[in-house]
């Protein structure tokens, strides 16, 4: 029992599972990382500028869907033409944007044979764009990218090395970094993404299946991708739709944290409220359409990944439960049994504090041989848990009665996000 406000019997229950998930998968995730850290990368003496050499380079089609990327999508199409794999295409699509995106795209095709263009009249969604240009593509394999997003001139190579060394390979994926960081909230997602995103992938590559590919930076098998239909159009998060119904049909998805990709993130509130809220969503969206499919014998593997996420759900709703019971005490008289005296931690607050950091340190210390001076964002991760935990909290409970009422079917298109202060 934990010393909150001295809980009895249900209140007490909430506040052990608000406590002791959090701290028990945060040990997990360490281990799971640091297991695969020496299994599989600490093998590989190479840095992210030295690919593996492949026994051939076949073709591949890089697919960039744009809407209103103006100004970000001349630096995105340099960086995918300066690629170090000798034999590819790049097909973007410029879904109705409204700015000059389709010119500069254009202009990209004239000077450049391997570079095609093709626009849509109307906002159609991301996951339409994908569908369209995979089809148009001429070869098997399609890497995805964001069109705002750079990507590192030797990502892939590192990505097709998976495809090629394995058959039942449907889809990798990269590994973003942040690019803009010069508020708090930039620094504090650059912390996020190596402490958090990158090692649950790492310890999810252990123990089973991946939650998810990063949708910016991703590739796929087109044969993995036919099968299931390609991407759906009515999910709100594609990347984590495609990646349940490939591993459904049994094809194998893998993490290559050498296949690096910068990425714009938002740095205001209003922006990291609308894109985590979008995020949650799409995850229980996948929960509520594949989750009790991926309870069969048959889906085992896919069994992990389906406990941690609704296990991460029922964690925000205790969490909203006790926050809720504290305030309306202050208002109103409550029965004992359901009186939280008081929110604020104690030797528990403490036990997750250490433990938030010694989690951000071995994160750090593994992503460290892909990023220099990570170190230096080490004292803003502190403030990490107050905010995003929060976060997190708020947009999850929100996101389960929209991802309810939400027509099946319904069309998920464009909105233009947050892509933060860029100096």
């Amino acid at each position: 029992m934990l010393p909150w406000g001295e809980s009895t019997g249900l209140l007490a229950t909430l506040f052990n599972f608000a406590f002791f998930y959090p701290l028990f998968m945060a040990w997990l995730w360490m281990v799971g990382g640091i297991w695969y850290f020496f299994h599989w990368e600490r093998r590989i003496a190479r840095t992210p500028e030295e690919p593996p050499e492949l026994d051939e380079y076949p073709g591949c089609s890089i697919l960039l869907p744009c809407h209103n990327e103006g100004g970000q999508v001349r630096e995105t199409m340099d960086w995918l033409l300066k690629q170090t794999y000798p034999n590819f295409e790049i097909i973007a699509v410029n879904d109705a944007s409204t700015d000059d995106t389709g010119e500069i795209l254009d202009e990209f095709a004239a000077e450049h044979e391997n570079v095609r263009v093709i626009h849509f009249s109307s906002n159609q969604g991301k996951a339409m764009g994908l569908r369209v240009a995979a089809v148009a593509s001429r070869y098997e394999f399609l890497f995805c990218i964001d069109g705002d997003a750079v990507l590192n001139k030797t990502a892939i190579q590192w990505m097709m090395w998976h495809f090629l060394n394995g058959p039942r390979v449907g889809a990798v994926t990269g590994n973003p970094r942040i690019r803009n960081r010069s508020t708090m909230l930039g620094r504090l997602q650059v912390g996020e993404f190596s402490s958090i995103i990158g090692l649950i992938k790492r310890a999810q590559r252990i123990y089973g299946r991946i939650f998810t590919v990063s949708g910016v930076v991703s590739g796929y098998r087109k044969a993995a991708l036919h099968r299931n239909r390609y991407w759906n159009t009515d999910m709100v998060t594609e990347d984590i739709d495609v990646t349940w119904l490939l591993q459904a049909d049994h094809w194998d998805v893998r993490y290559e944290p050498n296949a690096l990709c910068w990425i714009l993130m938002p740095e205001t509130l209003r922006g990291l409220w609308t894109q985590r809220l979008r995020w949650a969503q799409g995850g229980v969206e996948v929960l509520l359409r594949y989750g009790l499919k991926a309870l069969r014998w048959r889906q085992r593997r896919m069994w992990g990944v389906v406990f941690e996420y609704t296990l991460s759900v029922i964690w925000a709703y205790v969490m909203a439960t006790i926050f809720f019971l504290y305030f309306l005490g202050l208002l109103v008289p409550l029965p004992e049994t359901l009186r939280v005296a008081s929110i604020l931690p104690e030797w528990n607050g403490v036990l997750l504090g250490v433990t938030c950091l010694v989690q951000f340190a071995v994160s750090l210390l593994i992503d460290s041989r892909y990023e220099k001076g990570l170190w230096r964002i080490y004292f803003w991760v502190i403030w990490y848990p107050l905010g995003f935990w929060l976060i997190s909290m708020l947009t999850t409970v929100a996101a389960v009665p929209k991802a309810l009422v939400k027509g099946h079917g319904e069309r998920a298109i464009w909105t233009s996000p947050d892509r933060g202060v860029r100096p």
